[in-house]
C-alpha cells in the first residue's frame, strides 16, 4: 500500500515532488500514474517537450534528475520501477488542462456504457470541457458526455501513421 502524503495520493504527491524539476528543464509534466502490473508497481512520470519531440537522452536526464528527489521524501513503501516516458501518440486526456491544450484537434472517447443514441464510440474535433462535460463536434454534430461516463479520452494524432 502506497503512503499518503498530506492527504494526497501517491501520484499526486509525488507530481507536488517532480513537477518543479521538470519545468526547471524545460519540459512539461503530461501526468504522473503509479500502477500495478501483475506483481510490480510502476511510477510512470510523462514528460513532453514544448515542440512535441521527444528523445530516450531526455528521458534518462529528467529520471537523473527526479529520482533523488522522490527517494528523499520516501513516498511510497513497496518497491516500484520508475520509469520516465513521453505520453507518445494517442496520448490519453486525462486533466483540465490537457483539454485546454487540444482544443481543435481530432480525439476519440469511449463511454463505459452507450449513449443515448446507442453510441460507445465517439470520434470528432474536441470543441471544449466545461466542469466535467465534453463536448465533441462530430460527423453527426456536437455531443456532449459527462467525463465520467468516459472509459477514456485520446488524442487521434496516430491515425495516418500505419
Amino acid at each position: 500500500m502506497a503512503k499518503t502524503a498530506g492527504g494526497k495520493n501517491t501520484a499526486g504527491f509525488v507530481e507536488t515532488l517532480v513537477r518543479p524539476v521538470v519545468e526547471g528543464m524545460g519540459l512539461s509534466l503530461w501526468d504522473v500514474r503509479f500502477e500495478k502490473e501483475g506483481p510490480d508497481w510502476y511510477l510512470r512520470v510523462l514528460i513532453d517537450k514544448p515542440d512535441g519531440t521527444m528523445d530516450t537522452d531526455t528521458c534518462a536526464l529528467v529520471s537523473h534528475a527526479i529520482d533523488p528527489v522522490i527517494d528523499e521524501a520516501d513516498p511510497i513503501d513497496q518497491s516500484y520501477f520508475l520509469e520516465v516516458g513521453s505520453p507518445g501518440l494517442g496520448r490519453r486526456l486525462t486533466r483540465e488542462e490537457h483539454y485546454d491544450k487540444l482544443k481543435g484537434q481530432k480525439v476519440a472517447a469511449r463511454l463505459i456504457r452507450p449513449d443515448e443514441a446507442g453510441r460507445r464510440e465517439l470520434e470528432g474535433i474536441l470543441a471544449g470541457r466545461e466542469g466535467s462535460t465534453v463536448t465533441l463536434d462530430t460527423a453527426e454534430g456536437a455531443v456532449s458526455f459527462d467525463i465520467s461516463a468516459a472509459s477514456f479520452v485520446k488524442l487521434c494524432d496516430d491515425e495516418d501513421l500505419f
